[in-house]
C-alpha cells in the first residue's frame, strides 16, 4: 500500500511514535500529533514543519482520559479533513505486581493501551472504510506473547485485537498493521522504572529502523510486522515453544528486570 496523506500518531513526540512521526513527514505526509505533552507537541511540531515543509496539527489530549479520547475519536472520524493513516501508538510501562493494593496503575494502562487502542482504532475504521481506502498501524510487543504481568496481557489484546480489525476490514480497502517490537531504546523503560542493565545489548532495536521496517511491511502489502531476524526468532519460539520452556525463559527476564 502507498503511504501517502494525513498521518494521525499517537504518543507522537517522543520513543516509536516520534520515529514514526519522522518517517512518515520524510515521505510527505501531513500529520496530526496526539500527545500529553504541550511544549513537546509545539516543539516536534515545528521542527517537522521546518524540516519537511508539511503541515502539522497537534492536539493536546491525555489518552487514558475517557472524554479526551472521545475528542481525538471525533477527529479522526472528521470527513471534511480526513486522516488516512492513524499510528495507535501510545502507551506506558508498568512495572507493577498485580496483587498490588492501589489497582488504580493496572486500570489507567488499560485505559490508555486497550480501551484507548479500541476507542480510536473503531473510528478510523469505520471512516476509512466508508472512504474505501485507509491504513491503522496498531504497535504491539512481542511482550504479548510470553507471561510478564499486566503489560504483557494488554499487549496479547493488542496484538489480537488488530489482527481482528486486519479480517475485519480487508475487503473495505484498509490495511491493518500489527507492529510486534521488542526492546527499543527510547525512554519508555526509564519511565516505567525497569532495569534494563540485564538485556544484551544485542537486542535492543533502535526507532528509527524499527519504524522504516514496519513501513517497509506496509508497502509490501503486508499486516503483520516483526522487525529484526532476531526478534523474529524470539517472537517464533513465544508461540511455538512448550509453554513450560517458556515461562521458565520468562522468569529469568523477569529476574533480571527486578
Amino acid at each position: 500500500m502507498p503511504i501517502i496523506g494525513t498521518a494521525m500518531v499517537t504518543g507522537g513526540t517522543s520513543g516509536i511514535g516520534l520515529a514514526f512521526a519522522r518517517a512518515l513527514a520524510s515521505r510527505g505526509c501531513d500529520l496530526v500529533l496526539v500527545a500529553r505533552n504541550r511544549q513537546r507537541l509545539d516543539a516536534v511540531a515545528e521542527e517537522l514543519r521546518a524540516e519537511h515543509g508539511i503541515a502539522v496539527e497537534t492536539i493536546e489530549a491525555d489518552l487514558t482520559d475517557h472524554a479526551e479520547t472521545g475528542r481525538v475519536a471525533q477527529r479522526l472520524e472528521d470527513t471534511a479533513a480526513p486522516v488516512d493513516i492513524l499510528v495507535n501508538n501510545a502507551g506506558n510501562g508498568i512495572h507493577a505486581p498485580l496483587t498490588v493494593e492501589d489497582m488504580s496503575i493496572h486500570e489507567v494502562s488499560m485505559d490508555l493501551m486497550v480501551r484507548g487502542v479500541l476507542l480510536l482504532g473503531g473510528a478510523a475504521g469505520r471512516t476509512m472504510s466508508a472512504r474505501g481506502r485507509g491504513l491503522i498501524i496498531n504497535v504491539g510487543s512481542v511482550a504479548g506473547l510470553v507471561p510478564m504481568g499486566t503489560y504483557s496481557a494488554i499487549k496479547a489484546w493488542v496484538n489480537m485485537y488488530s489482527e481482528s480489525l486486519s479480517l475485519e476490514l480487508r475487503r473495505d480497502g484498509v490495511q491493518v498493521m500489527t507492529l510486534i517490537p521488542g526492546w527499543v531504546r527510547t525512554e519508555f523503560h526509564g519511565r516505567a522504572s525497569i532495569r534494563t542493565s540485564a538485556i544484551p545489548g544485542f537486542l535492543w532495536l533502535e526507532p528509527d529502523r524499527l519504524v522504516e521496517d514496519c513501513l517497509r511491511d506496509v508497502e509490501a502489502g503486508k499486516t503483520r510486522s516483526v522487525p529484526s531476524r532476531r526478534f523474529k526468532v524470539i517472537a517464533w519460539s513465544a508461540q511455538r515453544a512448550p509453554r513450560a520452556l517458556v515461562r521458565r525463559a520468562t522468569a529469568l527476564i523477569k529476574k533480571g528486570r527486578a
